[in-house]
């Protein structure tokens, strides 16, 4: 195992433990030396969580489970499907990503760690950290709903609430961080978090009888989930677990904070900083996403498209989306619904073209 840096190409075979950032202050991804030899499909088919595929992820002497991954795919009518998310241990993706970086954490002594978040990101990193007997700290905007505090305060985290956004929480905990030994775990400072996420790819993989999907909508704030199944999907390739072109991956937001969709319209190589933002679609108020320009690597590369839905059609998409799945998801699913209606209409979605939505996290305000 050894990393790259996502942005300036430089490769890392023994770096300063825990791993973090780039020299360059971008983030690393994670490398193997089998990516360039082929060989037969190999999972453990016993496991019913995303440690099925631990032959393709880092090599730890133990593991932090919950039960994560191995979620449904449900057919919604011919050739859509939705990768239901809900289901895993604290109800969002989120755990996949969390089951990797706090099992690493572990391996690498660290003993505590902080992160800032808009909700699920906290609880999930409170629940494997209690798991794994790490002290974690976690940084909330003050209008978070108190369900978020409540689900995050149950796993024992220390909880700071600062600003209105997740940016302006990460602001809050650098500067304590200053004076305390923690180690920031925030999406994509450490490389691990994306090595769950992949997960999704290989398991989206299998479900379809080891084939890709042509099109891939995702809900994006941070960007972990569409980075991680985009390096599922070449390490697939490469291994020849699969065969055929890639999926074109999609970035969807909110108009309230889409910073992705105005870079890729405007053919930017980064994303700019979104002013004012605000969103009932909590996980995707992330107005500076620090893997912006790989995220629009991975969007051009894929042949894919950013698009965002109006803000005040949000809510009444989610209960579309609720109804029609009989899934209670949170508003990231009324965005990833909007945008594949848009891009359905516009005709870029072909009628025989597989297409996987996505439902990340439950509904927990009620």
């Amino acid at each position: 195992m050894y990393f790259v840096c996502s942005s300036c190409k430089v490769r890392y075979d023994n770096p300063k433990k825990p791993v973090w950032l780039c020299d360059c202050g971008k983030p690393l991804s994670v490398r193997y030396n089998w990516e360039n030899a082929r060989k037969s499909i190999d999972i453990n088919e016993q496991l019913q969580s995303l440690w099925r595929y631990q032959t393709v992820l880092p090599q730890s002497r133990e593991v932090v489970s919950l039960g994560e991954g191995h979620t449904p795919l449900q057919e919604l009518s011919q050739n859509l499907f939705i990768k239901n998310e809900t289901v895993n241990p604290t109800g969002s993706f989120k755990d996949r990503g969390m089951s990797l970086a706090i099992t690493m954490a572990k391996e690498q002594n660290v003993e505590k760690i902080c992160l800032p978040s808009a909700g699920n990101a906290g609880v999930s990193a409170a629940a494997y950290c209690q798991k794994a007997g790490i002290e974690c700290h976690v940084f909330l905007p003050e209008t978070i709903p108190n369900e978020y505090k409540n689900e995050t305060e149950k796993y024992g985290a220390n909880i700071n609430l600062a600003g209105k956004t997740i940016a302006e929480a990460g602001k809050a905990m650098v500067e304590s961080k200053k004076e305390e030994n923690w180690f920031d775990i925030s999406t994509l400072k450490e490389p691990f978090r994306v090595e769950g996420k992949k997960t999704l790819g290989y398991e989206i993989a299998e479900q379809l009888g080891w084939r890709f999907p042509d099109v891939v909508v995702y809900e994006t704030g941070g960007g972990t989930g569409l980075i991680g199944m985009w390096k599922a999907f070449n390490e697939m390739k490469l291994l020849g677990w699969v065969t055929g072109p890639l999926p074109k991956m999609v970035a969807a937001q909110s108009s309230g904070c889409a910073p992705v969709v105005k870079a890729f319209q405007d053919r930017e190589i980064d994303t700019k900083f979104w002013e004012n933002s605000e969103t009932t679609a909590l996980g995707l108020n992330v107005p500076g996403p620090i893997g912006g320009a790989w995220i629009l690597d991975i969007l051009r590369a894929s042949k894919g498209i950013a698009i965002m839905v109006e803000e005040k059609e949000i809510k009444k998409l989610t209960s579309d989306f609720n109804q029609l799945t009989q899934i209670e998801s949170s508003d990231e699913a009324g965005v990833v619904w909007g945008a594949y209606n848009q891009l359905n209409d516009m005709g870029w979605i072909k009628p025989n073209q597989s297409t996987i939505l996505f439902a990340t996290g439950i509904e927990r305000i009620k």
